[in-house]
């Protein structure tokens, strides 16, 4: 478990730099702007789960996290520079990258002896975070805050499916891809059906 955590991690932090890129690149930054949206997209999420669990930051303990976030975001700036993706495109990454580090972000939690609604809530920090940094630098209101598609209650209920199937002694593995179907499923449904959440009113 993990070793696979570890590579579900790698993958996490590619597919948030490919967002970050994406969406830095709909703001006409140059390299550099880029590479900081990409690895601010990249690490941030596991950045504060990890100060908050007063562990050491696993981009600093292991830089091959950075190696990848650095290298995913130089290739995509590249790859796509001078194309007009469609807009909405870095949607689709978005998702799977919320689904993989919410994952890994409630995983490590658990394994730190955190409980378990604490490690449900770090499993959405670690997923949402990424992508708050990435829209406040390029100037945007984050995706979690808008009144829109379902976003971090889709995570919370991916970390849950997840913490809930470890109690009825599912095997980790299978409850951490569960728990990724669940956040991924639930994410692209709630984009494709406008599936939203209540929200709050006023009477006139």
């Amino acid at each position: 478990m993990t070793e696979l955590l570890y590579w579900i991690g790698l993958a996490a932090v590619a597919v948030n730099a490919l967002t970050g890129v994406l969406d830095a690149g709909r703001q006409k930054m140059d390299l550099i702007g880029v590479v900081m949206v990409g690895c601010a997209t990249a690490l941030g999420g596991g950045t504060v789960r990890d100060v908050l669990l007063d562990r050491q930051v696993f981009w600093i303990a292991d830089q091959t996290y950075l190696i990848v976030a650095l290298a995913t975001t130089v290739l995509t700036f590249f790859a796509v520079r001078g194309l007009r993706p469609p807009p909405r495109l870095f949607l689709i990454p978005d998702a799977v990258g919320l689904a993989l580090f919410t994952i890994v972000g409630t995983q490590v939690a658990l394994e730190w002896q955190a409980p378990w609604l604490v490690a449900t809530l770090l499993g959405v920090i670690t997923g949402v975070v990424g992508g708050v940094l990435r829209d406040v630098l390029c100037n945007e209101v984050p995706l979690v805050f808008v009144r829109g598609e379902l976003y971090a209650s889709a995570a919370w209920a991916g970390a849950l499916a997840l913490v809930g199937l470890q109690a009825l002694d599912v095997s980790p593995l299978i409850a951490a891809w569960a728990g990724m179907v669940v956040v991924l499923a639930a994410r692209l449904a709630a984009m494709a059906f406008r599936i939203t959440l209540p929200t709050y009113t006023e009477r006139e």
